[in-house]
């Protein structure tokens, strides 16, 4: 028997992207599906430019929609689509930017990476990685994002804001999704935070992330502030408790 697994696609004013990206996913879970039965799930924050519509019109096998009744954010997206999948006994939950800069070729990594680890991380920051079309700021500071919040939190992850993943249904059932309070990035660097403390394996593979070519980015200055706070208070709660994982 397949492989069950879920892409899970959040979107907001993708009309411009979401039919390429959506093509794209859709011949490489056909090439996949010797070994891997792949169902995709859009959970739309009721955009306002028909992006659920244009989705909806494709009429792609296996393909479902949750539309929000109004814009909650990437963390909610992840979390409903989390329920949703546990429901319906998927075995592997990827997360995936709708914009096409994650590149879905490079699912065929993550996958067979997910049988050896809980969460399997898509990294730009390793030997292999790359990024295209980002200025020479937008990478300082995403990477001194994840220096900062790897040394504060102690942990040995290269790209703990990176949106390309695969985890595994024994670690999605081991959480609490209600206790998890971050809707930006931060939510990213929550979840592997939870996987390493409460010991499950985490695996990194190399990714090349290329910046969209139509659209607008949703990263913000209130995003950004949310990760902040998130890593500085739980570094700080970390360092006083002693316990790094357990």
């Amino acid at each position: 028997m397949s492989t069950q697994v879920l892409i899970i696609l959040p979107t907001f004013n993708e009309a411009l992207s979401i039919q390429q990206h959506l093509s794209t996913i859709d011949k490489l879970r056909k090439d996949l599906e010797t070994n891997y039965s792949i169902s995709i799930l859009q959970i739309d924050d009721s955009s306002p430019d028909g992006t659920a519509k244009i989705a909806l019109d494709m009429n792609l096998a296996n393909f479902s929609q949750l539309i929000n009744p109004k814009k909650l954010g990437l963390g909610p997206a992840y979390l409903a689509g989390f329920n949703w999948g546990l429901q319906r006994d998927f075995d592997y939950f990827v997360e995936m930017d709708s914009d096409g800069s994650h590149l879905p070729a490079q699912l065929v990594e993550l996958l067979a990476e997910s049988s050896k680890h809980d969460l399997v991380i898509g990294t730009r920051w390793m030997t292999g990685g790359r990024i295209e079309n980002w200025s020479t700021f937008r990478r300082i500071l995403s990477k001194f994002g994840t220096i900062y919040a790897a040394t504060l939190l102690r942990l040995p992850i290269k790209d703990l804001t990176s949106g390309y993943r695969v985890l595994s249904r024994n670690f999605i059932e081991s959480l609490d999704l209600d206790s998890i309070t971050n809707k930006g990035y931060g939510f990213q660097i929550e979840i592997a935070l939870q996987a390493y403390v409460n010991g499950f394996s985490v695996g990194e593979v190399p990714i090349t992330f290329v910046e969209r070519s139509a659209g607008k980015s949703k990263m913000s200055a209130a995003i950004a502030f949310e990760a902040l706070i998130f890593v500085t208070r739980t570094g700080i709660k970390r360092l006083a408790s002693g316990i790094y994982r357990r």
